[in-house]
Formats: C-alpha cells, structure tokens, sequence
C-alpha cells in the first residue's frame, strides 16, 4: 500500500525484486542502482517509472556524482512532454526563493516544486548562463529543459501567458499568496498549516496591548450602548442606506464626540482573558481566534475640539494617545484624496494597522490572509455604525506603508499598514 493521507493505492502482483525496491525506497533516498543491487531488472524499471507517472517518488537528478535538482511532486504529474522546443522561458508565475540550503522553484500551477541544488542549473533555470560556455553539458541540459517543461515551469515564450484573459489578470505573487494560504493539492494536513503554535515554547507570546505612546491621553465620550439599541436605525436601514461618501463638509466637520461615540462601537476592546499564557480579546467585529491583532490611528485633519495630528486608539482605555504632529498629516492624506471629490483631504483617515506577531505566533502559512479578512470584516463595521450615525465614509484600498511606519515609529515587520478608511461629516 501506497499512502499519503488523503491519497492511498494498492500494489498487487508485486514481483520479489520490486517489493525489496520498494522496502529500499522506504528507508531513504535510493539510486537507481540502489533498488536493482544484481544489474539491469524490467520489474524494477517498470515499478519505478510507473511511480514516478503517478507522483509517487521525488526525482533528483545526478551529473558527474553531484545532485543538480530534486523534483518534489504534491500531486498527480501530467504525461512527460514527448516534445520540447528549442527556445523556451521561465514562466512568469515561478518564483524561486531559499529554503534551508536550497533554492526552490514555485509555481503556483505545477504539480510539483524543484529544488535546486547546484548554481550551475540556477544559471540555467533563471536564463543567465552564457550559450558560449553553458553551464551544464547538452545532454544534461536537454533533461533539464524537458523536466522544466513537464514541471510547468517553462512556457515557449513570455507572450504566450498573457494571450488569455485568465493568465494576464494575475500576478505571481497574487496568485502565489492565493495558493499558498488556502488547503490545496500542496498542502493536505495541519502539521504545518493553520493554528499549529508552532512559536509555543521557543518565542513567548505578544500581549493583546501594545505599549502607550508618551504624552497626555485625550478622553473621548462613552455613549450609552442601551439607548443605542431604542434609537438606532434598524439593521436592514443602514445596509441599505449604506454608501461610499466621497465628498464632505469642512465647514461644519465631525467632532471629537462623534470620532470618539464611532470607535467605541465600532473597535473598542470589550473584555480580555487569558489561557495558557495567550491573551485574547472581545471587540465589536469578529477575530480568528479572538486574537484582535488590529490597531487603529486616526490622521486628523479637520475635527471640532481635536488638535491635527496622528493618534492611537488605545482600545482598553478608550482614550487618543498623541503619535505624531501635524507635519506628517498631509503625507498620510495626501494618497487618499485620490478616491475622493476634487482631491479634497479628508477630515480624518483611520488607518488600521496589524501587528501581525499576534497572529503569527500560532498561524502559519496564513495569517497576513487572515489579517486582510479582519480588515474587511472591521471595514464593513465602521462603514454601517457611520451610516446609522449619519457619518460619511469611504475605504481605501491602498495605503502609504512607508509613511505609517515612519509616523508610528514602528517597525515594518512587527507591525505595518493594512487598511484604512476616510471618516467625516459628509456635505449634505
């Protein structure tokens, strides 16, 4: 039996020599001599090729006494290319990255990953080798095209992709980002996908609150959560009354009472517990794993009763805690007035950032995509509370990840620009 959860396959007929073959293969890496010790035997050969058909074995492939690459199949392969042309390029979706001591083609659309062991096929694989003095013998080097090609790492050339509608309108990292954070072919158990722990014992987990900015907090209104409930408009009004408002009104802006009443129901931390030495959170919008790894800064530009200037959220004390002056302000808005009328700067810009060790202490593979969900969700939160208080607003889909991160004073990978959306009172 062949078994590698969810696949299995039945052997029958085994002959004596391909059942030691196959015992050999289970102990480790084999060479084809390896598996048939007395010379030349057709049961093996026959055993080997039809395992490799059906991506059953990793392939590497030897020159010389050294290994060049090493082909790694996590699904089916399809009929090795009986024909390869002369010219062919890397396809645009591979990408090749380090793993430990090897570089790894990836892509996104093959059925297998390719190691490479030895620069001399990297120079070959990335097209720097010289046609003058190639980098690996003729013969070699056929293989390697042909195994490229059967990989579906190679196209006949680089406008062949982008002929359909379907292979231009990706990218390769979106593409690649799209396969690598969901279940597929590649990645078929939880050992190392999904909520694993795997920091658990080897890094301690960050807190739930991040540390308080220097300088006087400023407090904001509490509304009172029951009188909400009698007087807000119901839920099927503010989903249908909801719109993206571009265009607001400087001369009557949104006051510190309403920015502070539109925080609190929309991101304020509710309630916090810990369990085996995790901290986690309640907030308003929903969290995988109630981790909230979200925080928010208000850019103001134009509040009745707040000075300008960029502000934490600190969500458990519901109060703004200074971060940066003015000066930075228009740097921030400056990218967000394109989606808005005539280019005018908004009144405020929350800018939602993660600090993405949160969830990456127990996510892996997945946590930015789960970090990109949590912004939708919050996004769609703030948009209907807004609605139901008669505020406007609109998101952006992108943001200057430099300019918060020299704002906040934050380093990138520790915490960095996710999201944002423009908050005022909107002209009437």
């Amino acid at each position: 039996m062949l078994l590698a959860p969810p696949h299995k396959e039945k052997l029958p007929g085994v002959t004596p020599a391909q059942l030691q073959a196959l015992k050999t293969l289970n102990l480790g890496p084999a060479t084809l001599d390896d598996l048939s010790p007395t010379g030349a035997d057709a049961d093996v050969d026959t055993l080997v090729g039809s395992l490799a058909e059906r991506g059953w074995l990793a392939i590497t492939v030897r020159f010389d006494g050294t290994d060049l690459y090493t082909i790694r199949p996590f699904a089916t392969p399809p009929a090795r290319p009986e024909f390869v042309e002369e010219e062919r390029t890397l396809s645009k979706f591979t990408i090749m990255r380090r793993d430990k001591n090897n570089i790894v083609a990836e892509n996104p659309l093959s059925w297998c990953d390719i190691d490479i062991h030895d620069p001399r096929v990297l120079e070959v694989v990335s097209g720097l080798a010289s046609p003058a003095e190639p980098a690996l013998p003729d013969d070699v080097s056929a293989r390697l095209a042909a195994d490229l090609k059967w990989a579906r790492h190679t196209v006949v050339d680089a406008e062949s992709e982008d002929d359909e509608f379907a292979t231009r309108s990706w990218n390769a990292h979106e593409l690649w980002f799209h396969r690598r954070s969901n279940l597929s072919e590649r990645i078929l158990t939880w050992e190392t996908f999904g909520p694993t722990r795997w920091a658990d014992g080897e890094f301690p987990p960050l807190p739930a609150r991040k540390d308080n900015y220097p300088g006087d907090a400023i407090a904001l209104a509490t509304p009172d959560i029951e009188d909400l409930r009698a007087v807000d408009p119901s839920l099927t009004d503010v989903l249908e009354d909801r719109v993206s408002c571009r265009d607001f009104d400087d001369a009557a802006p949104i006051t510190l009472d309403r920015l502070g009443e539109l925080l609190f129901r929309t991101v304020r931390t509710k309630s916090l517990r810990t369990a085996k030495g995790v901290e986690y959170l309640s907030r308003p919008y929903p969290s995988g794993g109630a981790v909230h790894e979200l925080e928010f800064y208000p850019v103001v530009r134009n509040v009745a009763g707040l000075a300008s200037g960029m502000y934490h959220y600190d969500s458990f004390d519901h109060v703004l805690r200074p971060v940066a002056d003015d000066q930075v302000v228009e740097r921030l808005l400056r990218t967000s007035s394109l989606t808005l009328s005539q280019g005018q700067l908004p009144q405020v810009l929350i800018v939602i950032a993660a600090r993405s060790g949160r969830l990456m202490w127990t996510y892996e593979q997945v946590p930015y995509a789960i970090i990109l969900k949590h912004v939708g969700v919050v996004l769609q939160t703030i948009y209907l509370v807004a609605t139901a208080m008669g505020l406007g607003a609109v998101a952006q889909g992108y943001g200057d990840t430099t300019a918060f991160n020299d704002a906040a004073g934050v380093d990138e990978l520790e915490e960095c620009n996710v999201g944002s959306i423009v908050i005022g009172a909107p002209k009437r």
